[in-house]
């Protein structure tokens, strides 16, 4: 049975102009890949979590946040899955409640993953001005901020839900997402993108501080371990904002447009598809730009298919080359 208050605001937004009604199956090909993409998307992530987890030494603070956002990532994949299952002429027949949990789990997921790259960004500028290593006693206080991002993006994905909505209020309805009111997305696109300017700010004053105390950064015993860090994470937050950037800058277009005056609204899909993609390239670049996390990474996954893993062999020859390279200069240096 069709609910008929779904059934309105999606007709009154033109969501359902071009919909084919009579498709009551509604997997076409594009969803069966798009499914494919986002089993991918929570098997690789879920092997980054496997492999952080069973890294012995977890005295690094990092690790603990790269979990988090790939445990983000992982979710992104799963609420995905369900949002295209539950899609097309499935929409229809949900109820008010489903379809703002639904949505809303979206909303939580995304503002996790953008307050966790924040509390990475805040976390790298700290250690970077204090060029302390990591104290391992202090890890209750790097929960406590992963608990309080997860609070925040939790309460912002539920305001819908109680009450701020347009269920009373069609003109004042998104297209996109069209049981929510346009002054709901501008707030939460609003708080996206100054949150994601502050990790930009952040960063390029990370960057001026490595560059302006570089003797001080190599006197320091975990520098080349933070840099590296500090690499794949400024690599993830370029390529969150590539992937991200369109989907916000069309919500705003939304917010501004009137109800079909704006085609483009119609093809979110497109855009949705872009931002996902995000959650599929994490765990690339970390394996990319880390190699302790390619090592990790490749051995676990060389453990679970039973190969040698070639990859993490060679890492080690050339770390123990360096290691007796570095002994061989030692005593020259000394007769010097």
């Amino acid at each position: 049975m069709e609910n008929q208050l779904i059934h309105k605001h999606y007709n009154y937004t033109g969501k359902l102009d071009n919909r084919n009604t009579t498709n009551k199956v509604d997997l076409g090909p594009e969803k069966v890949v798009f499914l494919v993409i986002c089993s991918f998307i929570v098997l690789e992530n879920l092997i980054v979590l496997i492999a952080i987890w069973k890294k012995e030494k977890l005295n690094s603070r990092m690790y603990f946040f790269i979990g988090n956002l790939a445990l983000c990532d992982l979710l992104v994949g799963v609420m995905y899955t369900v949002n295209l299952l539950l899609s097309g002429e499935r929409t229809l027949h949900l109820s008010t409640e489903e379809w703002f949990i639904r949505e809303g789990s979206v909303f939580v997921v995304l503002g996790a993953s953008i307050f966790s790259l924040l509390a990475i960004a805040i976390e790298r500028h700290l250690t970077m001005i204090k060029m302390k290593p990591y104290d391992a006693t202090k890890k209750y206080r790097v929960f406590l901020l992963i608990g309080t991002c997860w609070l925040i993006a939790v309460a912002l994905g539920v305001l819908p839900i109680v009450g701020w909505n347009c269920l009373d209020n069609l003109p004042d309805c998104s297209v996109i997402l069209p049981l929510y009111t346009k002054k709901y997305v501008a707030f939460c696109i609003s708080i996206f993108i100054i949150l994601l300017l502050s990790i930009s700010v952040l960063y390029a004053r990370i960057y001026v501080l490595v560059k302006s105390s570089s003797r001080k950064v190599m006197k320091h015993s975990n520098s080349e371990h933070s840099i590296a860090l500090l690499r794949t994470v400024i690599i993830v937050v370029g390529v969150f904002i590539t992937c991200w950037m369109p989907i916000f800058v069309l919500l705003l277009t939304d917010v501004a447009c009137k109800t079909k005056q704006c085609p483009i609204l119609q093809k979110a899909d497109w855009f949705i598809t872009l931002a996902t993609m995000n959650s599929a390239l994490n765990p690339v670049i970390y394996t990319l730009a880390s190699r302790e996390m390619r090592r990790m990474f490749y051995g676990l996954l060389c453990g679970c298919l039973a190969v040698p893993c070639i990859v993490g062999s060679k890492d080690n020859e050339e770390g123990s080359r360096s290691k007796s390279s570095t002994q061989n200069q030692k005593p020259s240096e000394d007769q010097g």
